[in-house]
């Protein structure tokens, strides 16, 4: 295991600039996940730290060493790709062994390691089989496989999932975080799909336009975002925003309506308030949400509506007996609202 550093890291493509100086400190062991919009750079960076992409300016250190010239097979790392990158012509056995055959393995030290690797994936009965008879999520055991058998200081994922159904990408999320809680291996996974950040990281970095724009845990990232940028990437659904102005009794958006002011909330100021769906209350007597659509999904209701000219989103665990273009109440709590600059984007609530 070791420790990746990322220190002013950049990179260009002709005359686009991709990443601009980025800084990540990621520790022995740790669970890291870069997550952002597609663009934003994160693939570029985890290439860069493989080594498939030349670092154009800024160091990437791996236990210490900095691997900045460094070719990817004397990095000690292993790479899991989005689609698989398996040998047709091979068994799930060849497969997995390829990289110690490369390598000259004892034959005995090869299988006792494909042996391992196959028991924890559960890929026993499987090592006979070729890729073309296994289903999407056997071949990304596989792959996992492929590069367990390499004991690695450190796993690289590229949007392992991205191929999955939705049943088998939450079992896959589910097996991913249980292998890296038995390895203990330095991480470090990139997805532009925020719950897969979040049910998964120890830390997650939250990029856009090739800048880091927030470093945290997730809960940390979901309870005080940085900036609007974050605060409407993580969490699902997305965060309302309502444009208006800080009074004493309350924040006022432009339909007059009055929210609770959040902690800290600088009166007098213009901003923008934010307020997650799952958040929000239903009030009798509260502000008025003209209701738009509803859909209930059995554990919750999320109603689309509007306050004045504001769509807003509500996720209630009430089963809610209205319909659409009928009027309810909702307010929220104070303390789970979110202030942020109306120019920069910038938190300025406590």
């Amino acid at each position: 295991m070791a420790s990746v550093s990322i220190r002013g890291v950049r990179k260009a493509f002709g005359p686009v600039q991709i990443l601009h100086g980025v800084d990540v400190e990621i520790a022995d062991g740790e669970f890291c996940v870069l997550v952002g919009p597609s663009g934003c750079g994160k693939s570029t960076l985890l290439r860069m730290i493989a080594g498939l992409e030349d670092i154009g300016g800024g160091e990437v250190a791996i236990g210490g060493r900095v691997v900045n010239k460094m070719p990817p097979r004397q990095r000690d790392i292993a790479m899991v790709f989005q689609n698989y990158a398996l040998y047709p012509h091979m068994t799930v056995r060849d497969n997995m062994a390829f990289s110690l055959k490369l390598a000259r393995a004892p034959k005995a030290a090869l299988e006792e390691r494909v042996a391992k690797a196959a028991g924890i994936l559960g890929l026993g009965a499987l090592l006979d089989r070729y890729p073309r008879q296994l289903s999407g999520g056997q071949r990304q055991r596989v792959a996992m496989g492929r590069a367990i058998v390499r004991d690695p200081q450190v796993f690289l994922f590229d949007e392992p999932l991205s191929n999955l159904d939705a049943k088998l990408r939450v079992n896959m999320r589910a097996e991913i975080k249980d292998l890296h809680q038995r390895l203990q291996t330095t991480t470090v996974y990139v997805t532009h799909d925020q719950i897969e950040a979040m049910t998964m990281a120890d830390r997650i970095v939250v990029m856009q336009g090739g800048r880091v724009e927030q470093i945290g845990t997730p809960l940390d990232l979901y309870d005080h975002p940085a900036n609007r940028f974050v605060a409407g990437f993580i969490g699902s659904p997305a965060m309302n925003f309502l444009d208006g102005t800080v009074e004493p009794g309350g924040f006022r958006d432009a339909s007059g309506a009055l929210w609770p002011n959040p902690p800290g909330a600088p009166v007098g100021r213009k901003a923008v308030y934010g307020i997650r769906p799952e958040h929000l209350q239903l009030s009798p007597g509260g502000i008025p949400l003209r209701v738009q659509v509803l859909e209930p999904t059995g554990s919750e209701t999320q109603v689309l509506g509007h306050v004045g000219s504001h769509p807003i989103l509500g996720a209630f665990r009430e089963r809610i007996a209205t319909e659409p273009g009928e009027t309810i109440g909702i307010t929220t709590d104070a303390a789970l609202a979110h202030l942020f600059d109306n120019e920069t984007g910038q938190r300025i609530s406590a």
